[in-house]
Order: C-alpha cells, then sequence, then structure tokens
C-alpha cells in the first residue's frame, strides 16, 4: 500500500473491528433500543436543537471557509462562513458528515450543541516521510519506485524473520518460505530473477548499516520496512543493489515520559496436509491381495508421525523501556523467543539485546546517535529431515528390535532413532554497534558521519553415539562414536561520510544534492575438524584428539580466510520546482576488490522524474481527485555477490606424493583460471509509476510498469587446455530481463466514529527472460536448472534456451499407456509412440521429440488484507493467491509408481495405477499449482484505559495462520514450493518442484498480549 495511505492510517489509528461482532452487537443493541427507547418522533421533539460550531484546520489553527457540513440521512447541508463558523438543526445522536475539498472527510456525533471542528488536510498524507538511500524524502517528492510498510500494517503471526512481517504486502516482492522450520531463512526476490550464480539476495540496510544482518532484528523493535524496487533509487548502493534494497528502520526513544511497553505471543503448530500414503493395515491389505510385494513384519507403525513433535509449544517476549527530554531520547529492549518447530529435536532459543541513544549539542545543531545489538541464539538442527525416508518405509516394520534396541538395516535409515543416539546444534552470536553524527554547519548545509561494526560468529557441533547407526555401521571404525566440529568468523566494517545541502530558492526552487564516501571492508574465516573411533560417549565433540582415526591419520582438518574491500563516492542532486516538477539524478563511482585487474572501478548512475498533475491550475476544480503524481526513472546497479578471489589466480592442495627422499609431501597447483576482465553483473531498468489519491482520500494507490535487464552475467564456461590452466572459468557472458506490472491500492470502505472497514489491495504479474547465454568467445545454447532428483537418474526438469522464458519445464508430452502399461509419449510429428523410439536430444531442435511442458514462475501475485474496527474489537483478515503456473509433484512420480516396494501413496491404486513401468519425467506428473488461501487472520480487542494510574494501553490478540487453501493441487501446500530463482537449490528446494520430503505443513494458532505504562 502507498506509503501515504500507511501515513493516514497510522494517524486514524489502528485499524480494528469484527463484521460478526458488529452484527451481533448492532441486533443486541437494536432489539434493547426498540424495548427500552420512546419512539423517534418524540425523540426528535425533545432533543431537536441548533447546533452550532467552528471549523479549523487542525495543524494551523485556521478557520476554514466553504466547508459542508451535512445531517446524515437528510438533504439539508449549511457551509462554514468566513470565520469558520456554522449552525444546523440536528438531533442528538444525528451523524454530522464534514466536507471539504483537499481535507479529509470526518463523521461527528452530536452530543452537545457547540461543536469545534478539526480537519485533517490531506497535505498532511503525502508530506509522510519515506527512508529512501542515505536519508528520507517526502513521499510526494519521491521520484522512483518505493514501497512503505509500518509497524501496524505487518503480520501477527510472529515473525522467524523481518520479511515475514510484509510477506504479501509488497507488488512484486515474493518471499518463500519452505515451511515452518524455526532453522531455515526465506528465499526472496523482487521483480524476477535477475542472476544464474550472482547473489538473487536484496541488500538489507538497517538503520543505515548497508549489508545488515536480520537475525539481530526481532518484530517488536522495527518501526517500518521500505523497499527500493527499481533501479533509479537503488543506484545509490551501486553493485549491492541489483536484486533491490530493503532498508528497516528500528524503533527509537521518544522526548516525554519514560514508557515501558511489554509484549509476547504464544503459538501452537498443528500439523496440516500431510503425504497421503497407505497406513499399515491398507498396506498389509495390499500385501495379502499381491498388489505390494514386500514382507509383512506383523508390526503398525506410523513413523511420519513419530516425528512429529505433538507438543510444540513456542513463545516470544519483548519488553522495552524508552523517553527522553528534547535533548536526550533512549530507547532500550530485551527480548526472549523460543521456537520449537512441528518436528522433534528442532528448534531455536534466542536472547536480544537493542539500544538506542539519541543526544543532541550546541542548540540542535549537533544530534549524535548510537544503536548496539546482540543477538545468542542456540539452535537444534538435529531434527527437521528425513520425512520422505520415514513415509515411504513398509509400515509393518518397528523402529525397535525385540529386545528393545533400535532397528537398524543398511537400505535405510532409522531417523527417529537418530534423534535419541546424535545431536547437533548450531551456538551463535550476532552482534553489530554504529554511531551516526550530524552537524548542521550553517542553515542548508549538513554533514553525517557513519561507521558501523558487525560481527556474527557461530560453533556447529555434533555427536553420535557408539549405539547410533552411523557408528555400528561404520566399515573402519564400527561401534566407535563420530565427533565434529567447526566455527566460523565474520566482521563487517563500514564507513560513510556525506555531505547534504538544501536550499530553498525565491520560494519555488527546492535544491538538495548529497555527495559522500563509503568505504567497508569484510573478512570471514573458519575452520572444522572431525574425528572417529570413539571408545565411550563422555567426551562428545568437546575433546576430539581422543579419537582413534586421528592416531591413524584418518581425521579430517580444515580451515580457511578471504576479505574483500568496497570503495564508493557517490552523489544526489533533487530539484523540485513548485512542488509541481521533480527530478533527481545519482551517480555512484564504486571499485571492489572482487573485480579483475582490469575492471576495478564501475559507475552507476541514475534518474528520474516526477510530475504532481494535481498540483496544475487545471487539476483544481476536479474535486474527486485528491493527489496524483506521474514518475519515471532508469537506473544503473550491480552485483558483486560471488566468491572473494573468484578473479584470481589461487593455488590448491594437488594430495600426497612420495617425494625422492621417500617421504609423502603435500603438492600444490593452480585450481582457478585467472580472469583479469571479470567484472560485476549489470542491471539496467526503467520504471514508470502512477501515485493517487482519489474520492476525498478513500482511495489511494500507486500503479508501476517496469522492464529491465542484467548483463554480463557470472558463470562458470568449458575452456579449452591449453591455452588454459583450467577446464572452466569464471566469466561474464548472457543477458537476462524481466518486465511486468504492479498494483497497490488501499481503500476506506466505511469511516464510521464506532465501525471501520479499510482494505489494502496488491497485485503483480512478471515476465522473466534468459536473452542468451553466448558471446564471441563462450557459447552456450541452452541452460538446465531444477535436479529432479529420487530413483531413475531423470535429470534436469527445466531447459531454458536463449530467448525463451525462465522457468520453463521441459521434456517429453504425455500422450497414455499402453494396453500394457508402459508409458506413451507424443513425437514431434504428433504420434504416441513408446520411449524407447523418443529422440531426448536438446543440442538438434528440429529432429527433438521434446518440448515445452509448462512454467513454474507465476505469472499473477494477488493480496487482500480487510482490517475492520468496531468500538474496542478489531479483526483483520489477510488472503493472497499465486496464479497460472504448474509444479512437478516429485512425491507422485516416485512414489504413485508401483516399481517402488516400499510404501506408496494412495493414489499409486487409483488415479496412478495404469502405470506399469519405470519411473519417468513428463507433464504427466506436471499440476496446476494455482491457489488462493486465507492465511491470515487476527481478532483483538483493545482495552479503554483513560482512567488508569498504570496502564496506558493493554490490547489481547489472537491469531490463526494457514487456515484455508483454496487449490487444485494433490501435493504439499503450493504455498511452500519455492518461487524465486532459476531452479538452483535454495534451502533444500528448486524452483517448481515439490520436494519428496518437504517439512510438513502445519495451521498454527497464536495468542498475543500487548501492554505498556
Amino acid at each position: 500500500m502507498p506509503n501515504y495511505y500507511s501515513k493516514q492510517t497510522n494517524r486514524a489509528g489502528f485499524v480494528r473491528g469484527s463484521i460478526l461482532c458488529f452484527a451481533l452487537l448492532a441486533c443486541s443493541y437494536g432489539a434493547v433500543h426498540a424495548q427500552t427507547q420512546p419512539p423517534r418522533e418524540q425523540v426528535q421533539q425533545q432533543e431537536q436543537q441548533t447546533v452550532t460550531g467552528t471549523v479549523k484546520n487542525s495543524s494551523t489553527g485556521e478557520a476554514l471557509a466553504g466547508v459542508t457540513i451535512k445531517v446524515k440521512g437528510k438533504e439539508a447541508a449549511v457551509q462554514s462562513d468566513e470565520a469558520g463558523k456554522f449552525s444546523i438543526a440536528a438531533n442528538n445522536g444525528d451523524v454530522l458528515e464534514v466536507t471539504y475539498l483537499g481535507y479529509k472527510t470526518q463523521s461527528i456525533t452530536v452530543q452537545s450543541s457547540l461543536l469545534i471542528i478539526n480537519l485533517v488536510s490531506n497535505e498532511e498524507e503525502i508530506e509522510a516521510v519515506v527512508v529512501v538511500g542515505y536519508g528520507t524524502q517526502k513521499l510526494k517528492e519521491v521520484t522512483s519506485s518505493v514501497a512503505h510498510v509500518d509497524a501496524e500494517q505487518f503480520r501477527q503471526s510472529g515473525a522467524r524473520n523481518p520479511l515475514d512481517l510484509i510477506q504479501g504486502k509488497v507488488a512484486g516482492l515474493q518471499v518463500s518460505r519452505s515451511g515452518s522450520n524455526p532453522n531455515t531463512g526465506v528465499a526472496t526476490q523482487i521483480r524476477g530473477a535477475i542472476s544464474v550464480t550472482g547473489s538473487a539476495s536484496p541488500l538489507f540496510v538497517i538503520d543505515g548499516i548497508p549489508g545488515g544482518n536480520p537475525d539481530l532484528l526481532q518484530q517488536d523493535d522495527i518501526e517500518s520496512i521500505d523497499v527500493l524496487k527499481d533501479g533509479s533509487g537503488a543506484a545509490i548502493y551501486g553493485t549491492s543493489a541489483n536484486a533491490g534494497v530493503i532498508l528497516i528502520t528500528t524503533k527509537k526513544g521518544k522526548p516525554g515520559k519514560p514508557q515501558v511497553n511489554y509484549s509476547s505471543y504464544f503459538r501452537k503448530d498443528f500439523l496440516f496436509n500431510r503425504p497421503d500414503f497407505l497406513t499399515a493395515d491398507e498396506f498389509r491389505q495390499k500385501i495379502a491381495e499381491g498388489a505390494i510385494k514386500s514382507p509383512d513384519k506383523g508390526f503398525s507403525t506410523d513413523f511420519f508421525d513419530e516425528l512429529v513433535n505433538h507438543d510444540n509449544f513456542s513463545h516470544n517476549h519483548n519488553l522495552s523501556l524508552s523517553g527522553g527530554s528534547e535533548g536526550t531520547t533512549y530507547r532500550g529492549s530485551v527480548n526472549y523467543r523460543n521456537l520449537e518447530g512441528i518436528a522433534k529435536e528442532n528448534g531455536r532459543k534466542e536472547y536480544t539485546v537493542r539500544m538506542n541513544l539519541n543526544q543532541k549539542a550546541f542548540d540542535d545543531r549537533l544530534n549524535f546517535q548510537l544503536n548496539m545489538a546482540t543477538n545468542t541464539n542456540h539452535a537444534n538442527l538435529l531434527g527437521g529431515g528425513g520425512w520422505e525416508s520415514e513415509a515411504t518405509k513398509n509400515p509393518t516394520f518397528s523402529n525397535y528390535n525385540e529386545d528393545g534396541s533400535y532397528f537398524y538395516e543398511e537400505t535405510s535409515t532409522n531417523e527417529f532413532a537418530r534423534l535419541f543416539t546424535e545431536t547437533s546444534y548450531r551456538k551463535q552470536q550476532t552482534s553489530s554497534i554504529d554511531g551516526k553524527v550530524d552537524f548542521d554547519i550553517y542553515d542548508g548545509l549538513k554533514f553525517s558521519a557513519f561507521g558501523s561494526i558487525q560481527r556474527n560468529n557461530y560453533i556447529d557441533g555434533s555427536y553420535r553415539q557408539l549405539n547410533s547407526e552411523s557408528s555400528l555401521e561404520d566399515s573402519d571404525y564400527p561401534g566407535g562414536g563420530y565427533a565434529s566440529k567447526s566455527n566460523f568468523l565474520n566482521q563487517r566494517y563500514a564507513f560513510e561520510p556525506t555531505l547534504t545541502y538544501t536550499k530553498l530558492i525565491a520560494e519555488r526552487h527546492n535544491l538538495t544534492a548529497l555527495a559522500g564516501y563509503s568505504y567497508r571492508y569484510e573478512m570471514e574465516e573458519g575452520q572444522s575438524a572431525d574425528n572417529r573411533g570413539f571408545i565411550n560417549d563422555n567426551f562428545h565433540e568437546d575433546n576430539l584428539s581422543e579419537g582413534q582415526a586421528l592416531r591413524d591419520g584418518r581425521a579430517n582438518l580444515d580451515s580457511w580466510k578471504n576479505d574483500n574491500t568496497l570503495i564508493a563516492f557517490f552523489g544526489r542532486v533533487n530539484y523540485t520546482l513548485d512542488d509541481k516538477y521533480m527530478i533527481q539524478a545519482i551517480l555512484r563511482h564504486e571499485g571492489s576488490s572482487k573485480f579483475g585487474a582490469n575492471n576495478k572501478w564501475g559507475n552507476f548512475p541514475s534518474i528520474s522524474a516526477g510530475w504532481n498533475i494535481s498540483n496544475e491550475e487545471f487539476m483544481q476544480d476536479v474535486s474527486w481527485i485528491n493527489f496524483l503524481k506521474l514518475r519515471a526513472g532508469y537506473g544503473v546497479t550491480g552485483n558483486t555477490g560471488f566468491a572473494n578471489n573468484a578473479s584470481r589466480l589461487t593455488l590448491g592442495g594437488g594430495g600426497k606424493y612420495l617425494f625422492p627422499d621417500e617421504a609423502y609431501r603435500e603438492t600444490y597447483g593452480p585450481d582457478r583460471n585467472p580472469n583479469p576482465n571479470l567484472r560485476w553483473e549489470t542491471k539496467k531498468e526503467t520504471n514508470i509509476g502512477l501515485d493517487f489519491t482519489l474520492f476525498n482520500s478513500k482511495l489511494t494507490g500507486s500503479l508501476d510498469v517496469f522492464q529491465r535487464k542484467t548483463v554480463d552475467l557470472l558463470d562458470t564456461y568449458i575452456t579449452p587446455q591449453p591455452p588454459f590452466i583450467r577446464n572452466n572459468i569464471y566469466s561474464n557472458v548472457g543477458t537476462m530481463s524481466s518486465k511486468g506490472i504492479e498494483l497497490a491500492l488501499g481503500y476506506q470502505a466505511i469511516n464510521k466514529e464506532n465501525f471501520k472497514w479499510n482494505m489494502d489491495f496488491t497485485a503483480s504479474t512478471l515476465r522473466n527472460v534468459m536473452n542468451s547465454y553466448s558471446n564471441d568467445v563462450f557459447t552456450v545454447k541452452y541452460k538446465t536448472f531444477g535436479a529432479i532428483g529420487g530413483a531413475g537418474a531423470l535429470g534436469d526438469a527445466f531447459t531454458t534456451y536463449e530467448g525463451r522464458e525462465v522457468g520453463e519445464f521441459f521434456g517429453k508430452k504425455f500422450a497414455g499407456f499402453d494396453e500394457e502399461g508402459k508409458w506413451l509419449f507424443y513425437n514431434r510429428a504428433g504420434e504416441a509412440v513408446r520411449n524407447d523410439v523418443i529422440n531426448n536430444s536438446r543440442d538438434d531442435m528440429e529432429n527433438s521429440d521434446m518440448q515445452v511442458l509448462g512454467h513454474a514462475v507465476p505469472r499473477y501475485y494477488v493480496s487482500w488484507t480487510n482490517d475492520f474496527t468496531y468500538k474496542n474489537f478489531d479483526l483483520r483478515i489477510f488472503m493472497r493467491g499465486k496464479f497460472d503456473y504448474d509444479i512437478l509433484n516429485t512425491t507422485a512420480l516416485s512414489y504413485g509408481n508401483k516399481v517402488w516396494t516400499g510404501n506408496l501413496l494412495r493414489d499409486a491404486f487409483t488415479k496412478y495405477n495404469e502405470i506399469n513401468d519405470t519411473y519417468m519425467y513428463s507433464d504427466y506428473y506436471l499440476e496446476s499449482g494455482s491457489h488462493f488461501k486465507i492465511d491470515e487472520v487476527t481478532l483483538g480487542y483493545r482495552f479503554d484505559l483513560k482512567n488508569s494510574a498504570y496502564f496506558k494501553n493493554l490490547r489481547l490478540y489472537v491469531t490463526g495462520q494457514n487456515l484455508v487453501t483454496i487449490t487444485g493441487y494433490s501435493g504439499n501446500d503450493p504455498d511452500f514450493v519455492l518461487d524465486t530463482g532459476l531452479g538452483n537449490e535454495i534451502n533444500g528446494q528448486r524452483l517448481g518442484i515439490d520436494s519428496r520430503g518437504p517439512y510438513p505443513n502445519t495451521r498454527s494458532f497464536l495468542f498475543g498480549v500487548n501492554f505498556g505504562f
């Protein structure tokens, strides 16, 4: 939803209400009213009066003339005079509708004969300030595509990552999560895929820290999130901004009395939509019928369910203290979070401390800001996997032997036993400290300097007991324990001074110029070790030297370290004429140690313009348009999200060999071809947008149309030997593009004193194309992505040719089954033939029988939020959907085929019963992924504490998440199937491919409380 609507929502208060509660209360009130009140005619006679009043501007106190005041339900209306005064006949309880061009409409219930009405200007809404790179801008002056979401619009289902708060809230932003596993992150994409091997993640800027760590953020500490979607705004960040920029602002202290706020939630997850495999009794019946050729061991085990943590319970607590004077403000918070997954031995405990201090000096010319934050978390990484293995086991087996020990066999892993015979964890500490100094040199000229230090380190440890399956089945040290330990450290430093000049000339020309310098240094290092052959379980991973493998020279030890430096000079000029015409120009000159010797520096320019059409003279009589702005921009950004030293000749170990002195020594040789011409990927983007506020501010919105092209794609290409040392090189080749339309709307459907209904709607459509993958040196006709995995060596699901769309399923077209149940596919002549005569060539498309089968990238995204308020009740219903795309159901591919000898899907004997052949990839297993879901419903109640001596506010709420999904897809929740990227693995997922063992889908319910005093 556009920023100017967000501002309005802030002033109006949190949108609250329940249609159901309103209907019940209204009916009850009507029944009582009918029984206890006199006839309406009598009331009118008793309470008829002349109401007088004055209408003023809420900000200036200036009297407003010509304001229309009307009694709702009656035709009579009056207007205020030059002094803002009016008089009108009305009854107590009547509602006065007060309207005036350029101001928000107010509805006032008559309770006295004298009124003072303060109207709020629409201009205040578009005076809202949004965060942009290295500063802020008034919304009405923004010329690029920026989306703003504040805390009152955040989702309320318990975020594990800041992007969970805005999933579905920003048009063009795709946020994909693989499930409810508390130890996995999100896959994020803005306006389509932009790289093959480079970073596809947006740049996070947290309180000015470029490359800030989202792990440091808890939902109760975030004030707002702004998304720079197009290149004209993101160019200020140069080679870090190809995938867009997400700016997060944390809450700060305000002058006044100290305020203490506490918020918490308690959440319970329930298993929902598990894979539909046979039960033990059904499996046993199929054995008896001869449909399954497997032994019946006599047990009845739900292996899948034994991995489920039915007792899961998550909770989060945040306590903050803020306040200060006009010269000094502060805010500190402490957060504890305990997240438990639906899987056993799968959780995460976190402690976060955050502090902010602002100090003014020298007659407020100097402002110093200090932020400090640290997060400590302990993640249990052992559980969360093994779902495919357990769901597909013969359910007549048991997890135990007759003597009570765990049952092991070499053909599968006892995933249940792993949870009690192994450990795997991560202990992580993430910290940051940053400071900023602003000094007003003189009127209009300000110097700022920003510096930050970030440190992220963790220790991973694991141990497998002597009685674990891994230890007992190890061929080198059978029955000996296994231990491993590793550590990682990442440190980032940034220093960025800027100089800003602002000048208003002749009351018409507004000029703002920014010049700055950026220095960033990043270093990371780590080491790992593991050992086997422990003779007891006393030391776990804390005494690695005691394992026998180390003494035999079979233990593993590794360490590494690398770093990179980035330096940039940047500038931005904003010019506004008469609040009508705006132009912005940006240039960033940047260099990085990652680039090749011949391409150390690059330039990233942008230009954008805006036209506030509603401020033109010819628009003054168009009363239904309150605000209308046209903007257009073009910008260039880059991508340096590739490995350090990728451009350099590096050495690696070549193995130990016998030297002439009969000693074995390590040898070294080149393990990478140097590329002095290696440079950043470059994205060139054009955006045209329209922002509007209509119908006396009832409808607000923005519409964006964009086209972007990424050139000099980074990837590994085959090289001849000689002249090259190695057979591949990392180089810049190829072009990728995307284009689309984005729409965001906000509508005040009802705005009464006791009942309000507001709604937000977003929609977007996207087309992503691989334009080329070759140049005059390297030629590649196509690229394959999306490993299908499983039995049958089925290869990759996607084949992307030059000029074709990203994410196209490519393979054999299903034509049915023959009388023997063997696969039939269409050849290029349209004939149904058996698989052995199909031409599977991808290089010779003139003779190939392969073809495009579907596409994995949704064409359309929509979200719809409804906020209701009835007195102190609030109700939010959030719905979203993805449409017109396909999903490859690999669970059906592998376990809907009776070739598999373990447990099978029920569909193997119904929907897929005709198959009497081997595993095969074709469009037979492609299903529509289109879906629409009621994703989140929150019902809250805010207590009236005006007379309380202690409490300032108190709100209780309940939230249900993932409540209803409307879809024809037969596999996992289609929303959890990855819809970003090209088909490379992200968090164990691949674009458009529903994995065989996804983390189980859950439905959750949450109870929360917020109060302050």
